[in-house]
């Protein structure tokens, strides 16, 4: 054995026994790291993280509650980071390796074999065990009391993603035989765990300042930023090729080792905005592509200048219609609140994996023109499970490509500044190798995903300190915030209030936001104890921006909209295909362009039927969720270069044309109809389909439309209007539930009876979402039995939601000085963007995914053959792993099976037969695209049959099924 011990900061003092305890071992070879080498570089890259990679924000955070402020947050975060692992020093740890055993066997300290151990050994996991050693020695060297030392102890404990239990405690508390050898060798065990704890102390400059930390108390969230510091020093110390095992780099010196190590990491550090000046005009030309003579609206302005003038970064709610540049106003907060609060970062979350690769490319946009220190490099990633398959982030990806290996310093010079590659004037923008990945890909500086992401927040989950750690840092906005249910709401409320509680600035986008969800909202970011909020339910000014601070009460402001103001005639059609056809060939008689938004797919295609048999396959095209990704990418795009802004869609847009869509198209899709058909649907989400109608401005007073569709016209159907009452038809009230239809139906009726006021757009928007969700009405005659009878219904549904989405939701944040013990015991394991993670925070049942491949009458496999850029009809080799094109276009073709499949029985038949389907060479680590994927095979006119469904699609309508 090669001791380098004597020229190391903690090796030099050591005795033989502490130096031969053992951190790392490889398997696969006879490689070793000894624990002091393993506390030397895991404190050595925590500092680092801390001096250039840690948002301020979180410094801050964390410095404000010690004594020395920052500079006794560092030292805490390296201390920590030194000996996280300090219960690897411990018989149950280091029985496991025998040849590393018996070299501290020969140093006094005597251990039971692992098979002697048996099961028993599992009660000291080594964080858990380093816990119990850290607060004892807190305790018995230093006068703490046990609570005290819990608060830092579980953050040791705490290092593999789940901080320890009080029951796991006692378990191992029972067991001491699990920390230290009875007998003879006991004091010598416990010589070696003090020795090697009091020569972190000394050599990181914490023994001076126990005495004083006595006294703090850390906040839970202060607890939670330190555990995840930890975990990410850890893991990049952990790592064999950025620090080598002995005896090869027994020899290395720890500056030079950790100088290499992180040369060839590479990490980019945070962004440092800095505040604008205060001309808002000026930022946003200089931010946005905006079109000439393009002037600031009034709600953008009113977004910057909160922005500014908030007390502290904080929360703002941003309710305007659609066509307000809402987005563009959440970036440039964004800019204002990261400069004024230290954030390193923005995450923008949406509510599909649609949206959010949309919104990637704005961002990587916007990134582009923000000012920066020249061959500055920040760090972004797009946030969702198909995120490799989104062209622009792909591209990042390979330019940003590079192997993570130690890189010896020329010269051995320790000043240097780590990964700049030249660029020129912007950022470079690299989606960076290390920070990839489930658990790690929201710590990049610039993340647009789902709002999944941001709701896993509040979700008991292993690796949940991460999550936190990489939010922590940055301006959060949550677009779409309408687009939320009950189920969805009670995780992003708890998350709120933790984001408060790390005083994370946050945005809230929403074209339609009930009073009482505005109210929640404010509520749950200020935080117990907020008053003077009660106010905002009463709010109905429109379009409104709201902004809270903590300890300050809302502060609200009413800009007025700049958008075109317009007026929507409303009129109620029966539910009926043989006459919604028969007018719609009425309507279009000079031409025009139609949207027809159905609640299901199933209504979607059959209205699409009939349609073409009327109107002619030319003038009819659907755009619903069940198409294959590549398929509905493409779908969106036609639907924009098509239906758009007259300058982009000029010389596209057909002179006749019905699109038949489900709620796809309600949705950050900037597409502009002539008349507007649409099932009943909530209130807030009509308002979302009202808003692609005559969304542009189409010559002098709409000149450029067919004559007869120049009033902009909604013909609201879905329902049989027949009687006193509306009856919804099934599948809506299946989605909706028939409450919020009703409660619909009724804030319309003066709108498609007596006078039929028309709706104005914008100043009907926040009157009509206030009726139909605040106070009801005083109901009387019909309207009272069937609306008392579907609200008993939708509160017994929303109890349900609720207490379903508490079994596994975070707790509130703990009175300061709280141990994290049993954060989050009991929770669901680890959290991603997977079909079953995805399930965990929204109110769905677990879905099937299947990739879709198609079988030739050769028994050859191939891509769907209609795919473009030549990703069509490849061939799909099943006796070798196939070529990564095919292999992800393939990949491209994802398909979530709609709702049948969705029901327990029917799922576990269709994945027993769909895993007959089974190709070996396929589920090699040099098949990442296909390796672990569910595989639905079309035969050659695109049909199959699966768990008694028949299943055919094609490319103009994607997937139909019925039963076989």
């Amino acid at each position: 054995m090669t001791d380098a011990g004597e020229s190391s900061v903690l090796g030099a003092g050591l005795s033989r026994a502490a130096r031969v305890v053992w951190a790392k071992h490889d398997r696969d070879g006879e490689g070793w790291l000894p624990l002091w080498r393993h506390m030397e570089d895991s404190a050595a890259v925590a500092g680092l993280l801390w001096d250039r990679w840690l948002p301020s924000s979180v410094q801050s955070l964390v410095a404000e509650v010690l004594p020395q402020g920052v500079s006794d947050a560092r030292i805490l975060a390296v201390w920590l980071a030194a000996v996280h692992d300090i219960g690897k020093a411990t018989p149950a740890f280091a029985c496991q390796v025998d040849s590393l055993a018996d070299l501290m066997r020969d140093e006094g300290l005597e251990m039971k074999t692992r098979r002697q151990f048996g099961p028993d050994r599992k009660l000291a996991p080594h964080g858990l065990a380093g816990q119990a050693l850290l607060t004892e020695w807190l305790e018995e060297s230093h006068g703490w009391t046990g609570r005290q030392a819990a608060q830092f102890g579980v953050v040791v404990g705490g290092h593999h993603g789940v901080p320890p239990d009080h029951h796991q405690l006692k378990d191992l508390y029972d067991r001491p035989d699990l920390l230290r050898t009875p007998g003879p060798s006991e004091p010598a065990w416990r010589g070696v765990q003090e020795a090697l704890l009091s020569a972190c102390a000394d050599a990181f400059g914490v023994t001076g300042r126990l005495g004083e930390w006595r006294a703090v108390r850390l906040p839970q969230p202060v607890q939670v930023l330190l555990s995840a510091l930890v975990i990410v020093s850890d893991w990049i110390a952990s790592n064999p090729e950025l620090f080598p095992y002995f005896p090869q780099a027994a020899a290395q010196t720890g500056p030079a080792r950790v100088a290499a190590a992180w040369r060839g990491l590479q990490l980019p550090p945070p962004w440092k905005a800095g505040e604008p000046a205060d001309d808002v005009t000026g930022l946003f030309l200089s931010r946005f592509d905006l079109p000439e003579g393009a002037v600031v609206r009034p709600v953008q302005e009113a977004v910057a200048r909160l922005a500014r003038a908030m007390p502290q970064p904080g929360l703002l709610v941003v309710e305007a219609p659609m066509g307000e540049g809402k987005t563009e106003a959440a970036l440039a907060a964004a800019e204002i609140l990261a400069a004024r609060s230290g954030a390193g970062g923005v995450f923008f979350a949406l509510p599909t994996m649609a949206t959010g690769n949309a919104m990637f490319s704005r961002v990587v946009r916007w990134l582009k023109r923000l000012p920066v220190e020249e061959d500055a490099r920040v760090s972004v990633q797009l946030a969702h499970s198909k995120a490799a398959l989104n062209e622009a982030f792909a591209g990042l990806e390979r330019a940003s490509r590079q192997a993570l290996r130690a890189v010896d310093a020329d010269g051995g010079s320790e000043d240097f500044r780590p990964g700049v590659v030249r660029g020129d004037a912007s950022a470079e923008l690299v989606a960076h190798q290390w920070l990839r990945g489930r658990k790690k890909a929201m710590l990049s500086s610039f993340v647009a995903g789902t709002v999944d992401q941001l709701l896993f927040m509040g979700l008991k989950s292993r690796h949940l300190a991460l999550r936190h750690l990489a939010i922590a840092g940055k301006v959060v906005v949550i677009d779409e915030a309408h687009a939320y249910d009950a189920f969805m709401n009670v995780y992003l409320d708890r998350v709120l209030s933790w984001l408060g509680a790390y005083r994370v600035p946050v945005v809230v986008l929403s074209a339609t936001l009930p009073a009482s969800r505005r109210k929640e909202l404010a509520e749950a970011y200020a935080g117990a104890g907020a008053v003077g909020f009660g106010a905002l339910a009463e709010q109905d000014a429109y379009p409104l921006v709201t902004a809270v601070a903590a300890g300050h009460g809302p502060v609200v402001d009413a800009p007025g909209a700049s958008g075109r103001e317009g007026c929507v005639e409303l009129e109620r059609l029966d539910d009926d295909l043989e006459l919604l056809a028969e007018r719609l060939e009425k309507e279009l008689e000079g031409g025009g362009c139609v949207l027809v938004v159905r609640n299901t797919v199933k209504r979607v295609l059959a209205t699409a039927q009939l349609l073409r048999d009327r109107l002619g396959d030319a003038h009819v095209t659907v755009a619903h969720s069940a198409f294959v990704d590549v398929d509905r990418a493409e779908n969106d795009k036609a639907l924009v270069d098509t239906f758009g802004p007259p300058e982009k869609s000029e010389g596209r847009r057909p002179t006749k044309h019905v699109v038949v869509a489900s709620q796809v198209a309600e949705q950050s899709l900037d597409v502009d109809f002539d008349l507007l058909v649409s099932d009943l649907c909530p209130i807030d989400l009509l308002l979302q389909r009202m808003g692609r109608l005559h969304r542009h401005q189409r010559g002098v007073k709409e000149s450029d439309r067919p004559e007869r569709l120049r009033v902009a016209r909604c013909l609201v159907t879905g329902a049989d209007w027949s009687g006193p009452v509306p009856v919804p038809v099934r599948g809506s009230v299946a989605v909706y539930g028939a409450y919020a239809l009703l409660r619909s139906a009724a804030v319309l009726v003066p709108h498609v009876e007596g006078e039929r006021r028309p709706v104005r757009m914008p100043q009907d928007i926040s009157v009509l979402v206030q009726s139909a969700y605040g106070q009801e009405p005083a109901w009387s005659g019909p309207w009272l039995g069937a609306i008392e009878a579907a609200r008993l219904r939708h509160e017994a549904h929303r109890a349900d939601q609720v207490e379903r989405a508490g079994h596994f939701r975070l707790g509130e944040v703990g009175r300061v000085g709280r141990p994290l013990l049993g954060w989050v015991a009991a929770g669901v394991g680890d959290a991603d963007d997977s079909r079953a993670g995805r399930a965990q925070v929204r109110d769905s049942r677990e879905s099937l995914e299947v990739l879709v491949v198609q079988r030739r009458q050769d028994g050859s496999l191939v891509t769907l053959p209609w795919l473009g850029e030549g990703r069509g009809g490849l061939e799909l080799a099943v006796d070798q792993v196939p070529s990564p094109r095919a292999a992800k276009a393939a990949a491209a073709s994802g398909l979530r099976l709609p709702r049948q499949f969705s029901d327990p029985t029917v799922m576990d038949r269709a994945i027993a037969e769909l895993e007959q389907f089974y190709v070996e060479a396929w589920q090699r680590k040099d098949s990442p695209w296909l390796a672990g994927q569910l595989i639905l095979v079309l035969d050659g006119d695109c049909q199959c049959q699966l768990a008694g469904y028949a299943l055919r699609y094609s490319r103009r309508d994607g997937l139909e099924v019925t039963r076989a």
